[in-house]
């Protein structure tokens, strides 16, 4: 018996019976040898760690648009705390922790450069609509690797399809992180914006910080162990009713105090005016694409568009603002 199916006895032995366990995979789109060492939540967490997507996230937006403080939150820093959070509540219900872990690595890989406004005007520009979990999908069947995507298990890719609130995951895994990426981003979201100066703790309304707690530390603590506590042993990953209501509550409150305020929203019409002009321009030069991304529309015969959306989507921040910069900012004169 090799190390690999060592674990996989151990996860039969101790995970819930209703958790995922490695062997029972429903595999993965091109078959592969089994590694000797890891199971195939294992290699698929480590795939996506190693990708160029994962790296590009310290340079993509989470609410603040380019930030120039170093602690305001990035979309990798998102999907660290995210993850942090989704493993916490799956070893605590003997959940696959190796499952949990690669789809909240992986779940916004897919984000366009300067948060949701960026997804939103591509989806709009874009015949085809864009939408980041889709993309995130995308990315890891088909973009990475030169065209060649991570070959991902299905149980990963129905997670990153399924993290939205809308979705339904397959898998009890797949619900943690669904639920853990709100609470990651409602409480840090929360952080970001007292370090804005755009209110103070005691601004947020008494009716949910009374029953989720008055701290980002708090918040966090109840929340997580409200999914614990509600969910230990049982076939599904829930809260306690009056405890979702009130995150349900806050976030509404967020929206309207802050993701949709003048300070996070400063500059959100010139980065989207940036895409759009970006967009264009490689509409009407194809040439100018990457060879990887004009091998999509030739090898693969899929529509400029989509391979346009591809290129601006996977671009960081400062990538896009230099790319408009180059294309479309007159230089300055030297002389020889």
């Amino acid at each position: 018996m090799n190390i690999r199916e060592s674990t996989e006895q151990w996860e039969e032995e101790y995970l819930s019976p209703y958790a995922s366990f490695s062997k029972n995979s429903r595999g993965r789109e091109r078959e592969e040898t089994p590694c000797d060492i890891r199971t195939a939540y294992q290699r698929d967490r480590d795939r996506i760690i190693h990708c160029k997507a994962f790296r590009r996230l310290k340079h993509k937006t989470q609410v603040f648009l380019a930030p120039e403080g170093d602690h305001y939150r990035t979309r990798l820093t998102h999907t660290l705390e995210v993850s942090q959070i989704a493993r916490t509540i799956a070893k605590s219900l003997r959940m696959n922790e190796d499952l949990t872990e690669a789809i909240a690595l992986s779940h916004d890989l897919g984000h366009t450069p300067f948060g949701h406004s960026g997804e939103a005007v591509l989806d709009k520009i874009c015949s085809e609509g864009f939408a980041h979990y889709k993309q995130s999908v995308r990315v890891v069947e088909v973009l990475e690797k030169e065209g060649k995507g991570l070959n991902l298990t299905w149980e990963v890719r129905d997670g990153i399809l399924n993290h939205r609130t809308s979705g339904h995951p397959s898998t009890l895994e797949g619900c943690i992180v669904r639920l853990s990426d709100k609470i990651a981003y409602i409480n840090h979201d929360i952080d970001d914006a007292i370090r804005a100066k755009m209110f103070v703790e005691e601004d947020l309304p008494e009716c949910y910080t009374g029953i989720l707690g008055h701290s980002v530390r708090e918040r966090l603590n109840n929340m997580i162990h409200d999914i614990i506590d509600n969910s230990y042993e049982k076939k599904e990953i829930v809260m306690s009713p009056g405890m979702e209501e009130a995150m349900k509550g806050l976030r509404t409150w967020m929206f309207e105090h802050v993701y949709k305020s003048d300070i996070p929203k400063a500059e959100e019409g010139k980065a989207q005016h940036l895409i759009v002009m970006l967009f264009r321009y490689y509409m009407e030069n194809p040439d100018m694409l990457p060879e990887e991304y004009r091998l999509l529309t030739e090898g693969r015969e899929e529509s400029l568009e989509r391979a346009v959306c591809d290129y601006i989507a996977g671009m960081s921040d400062s990538y896009a603002i230099d790319k408009f910069e180059e294309l479309f900012v007159p230089k300055a004169w030297k002389s020889v």
